[in-house]
């Protein structure tokens, strides 16, 4: 029967001479390595060139590590995005509901602004179809005349504050005259010092405030309300703030945005006398006032 042999009987000497090979192998290279010589640089560099070519399959891992560092620093950023694009999103939604809100704000104060304070007062609204305006002329076209029911005086509004009155009434248009025309003169009252004045347009942005009582009492920001002296415009109506000017005038900010008119509302007011000729005011013209008249309660003038 024969003898079991010990298996590592054979793998130890094998492993023995592996061992001390790759010792000699390695005390080679150092060797080789260490060994100043123009001879052995010319190995060395050819073996160089004989087998670094090959040892791309040694540095495949380390590319893959660094990749697989840049992929993971890619991903950072990429949520570090993720993150400030969901706290935008909130934000926005944020946003939208205030937009939401104000634009069923903006709705309920345009259904309110279709509510007569006053009954006597009713408006007809037309729309701006041409700016006639000029150096020396400021006034704008409606589509809105004398089959509306339109009648030369009225006051009219672009739901801000006052814009102008009617100078001119046609079958199908008429004719508004700003405010800061150099012929519109409107009697207004300063709050909360109740000064009376006139807005006199000068076909500047900033009318002029003229025949102030004390302008002492004024100061700019003061609301600038129509007084309804005259009787042609309907009083407590809103002009403006005032400011006060380059020449140091005191002057009116008008209300109205001139610079985006496009639907205006013309006020009507039936009790008011109507005006016969188109453009005419307050004031019949000059050479046409009435004769005083004298009578028995005319008391004499006094003797200078």
């Amino acid at each position: 029967m024969a003898r079991d042999r010990d298996p590592q009987a054979y793998t130890r000497p094998v492993r023995r001479i592996f061992v001390a090979g790759l010792v000699l192998l390695l005390l080679g290279v150092f060797l080789l390595w260490r060994i100043d010589s123009p001879r052995v640089e010319r190995f060395r560099m050819a073996l160089i060139d004989r087998f670094a070519p090959s040892m791309e399959w040694a540095m495949a891992p380390v590319a893959w590590g660094s990749g697989l560092i840049e992929g993971f620093q890619s991903y950072s950023r990429i949520y570090q995005q993720n993150q400030e694009l969901r706290r935008e999103l909130q934000q926005m939604k944020a946003w939208r509901e205030a937009a939401l809100q104000l634009e069923q704000k903006n709705a309920k104060l345009l259904d309110l602004n279709q509510v007569r304070l006053d009954p006597k007062l009713t408006h007809v609204t037309g729309v701006v179809i041409a700016d006639s305006g000029s150096p020396f002329r400021q006034s704008v076209l409606l589509n809105v005349g004398s089959r509306d029911g339109i009648r030369d005086g009225w006051a009219t509004m672009d739901g801000l504050g006052v814009v102008g009155r009617i100078s001119g009434v046609g079958r199908t248009v008429s004719r508004v005259m700003l405010l800061t025309d150099a012929s519109s003169r409107v009697p207004v009252t300063v709050q909360p010092s109740g000064q009376r004045a006139i807005l006199a347009g000068d076909n500047s942005s900033l009318p002029p405030l003229d025949f102030l009582e004390k302008s002492d009492l004024v100061r700019p920001g003061d609301r600038v309300v129509t007084s309804g002296d005259g009787g042609l415009f309907p009083a407590g109506l809103l002009v403006g703030q005032v400011v006060q000017g380059s020449d140091r005038r005191l002057r009116v900010a008008p209300a109205a945005d001139y610079l985006r008119l496009e639907f205006l509302r013309v006020l009507r007011s039936h009790e008011h006398e109507e005006i016969a000729d188109p453009g005419d005011l307050i004031s019949p013209p000059p050479g046409t006032l009435p004769e005083p008249q004298t009578g028995p309660n005319t008391p004499e003038p006094a003797d200078g």
